[in-house]
């Protein structure tokens, strides 16, 4: 069982940013360790994602992009994972933040946040140990909006 610990030292090994490079290299580590850390970090990884998918941050507007109009411009679905994959990788202490102040979220709606590479680090992992694609399920689904609790008026 992949201890929240050892989930954030891993995510660590990303020094705050979710790109390719760093993804890539945490795929490696992850591949080296038995099926079960992988298994762990995605569960791990889904849950931190689950617990952001909440409307708060859902709802803040694209920090750097505004409507032709000049008003602000709303996160779509995708762009709402991939800033909460950019708050994961940021770390622990910033991921900790942003429940206690939403202003802490919002710079990572910057369109250069894109922490979508965070995604794909099981499934690298998974097949680099294995030579087999993953197919598993986590425990809670990550894709924005699934999160009853973290967003009521939609699931009213």
């Amino acid at each position: 069982m992949m201890t929240w610990a050892d989930f954030w030292a891993l995510i660590g090994t990303l020094n705050g940013r979710a790109d390719e490079t760093g993804c890539r290299r945490l795929a490696e580590e992850l591949g080296r360790r038995p099926v079960s850390d992988i298994q762990g970090f995605a569960e791990r990884l889904a849950e931190a994602l689950y617990r952001l998918d909440q409307e708060k941050f859902g709802l803040l507007p694209v920090v750097d992009l505004t409507t032709p109009d000049g008003g602000p411009f709303p996160q779509s679905g995708d762009v709402f994972l991939y800033t909460r994959c950019a708050v994961v990788a940021a770390g622990q202490s910033v991921w900790e933040s942003v429940f206690f102040d939403v202003a802490k979220f919002a710079p990572y709606t910057a369109s250069e946040c894109d922490g979508e590479s965070l995604l794909y680090v099981p499934d690298r992992a998974y097949e680099l140990a294995t030579g087999q694609e993953w197919q598993r399920q986590t425990r809670y689904c990550f894709e924005s909006y699934s999160n009853r609790d973290g967003w009521p008026h939609l699931h009213g």
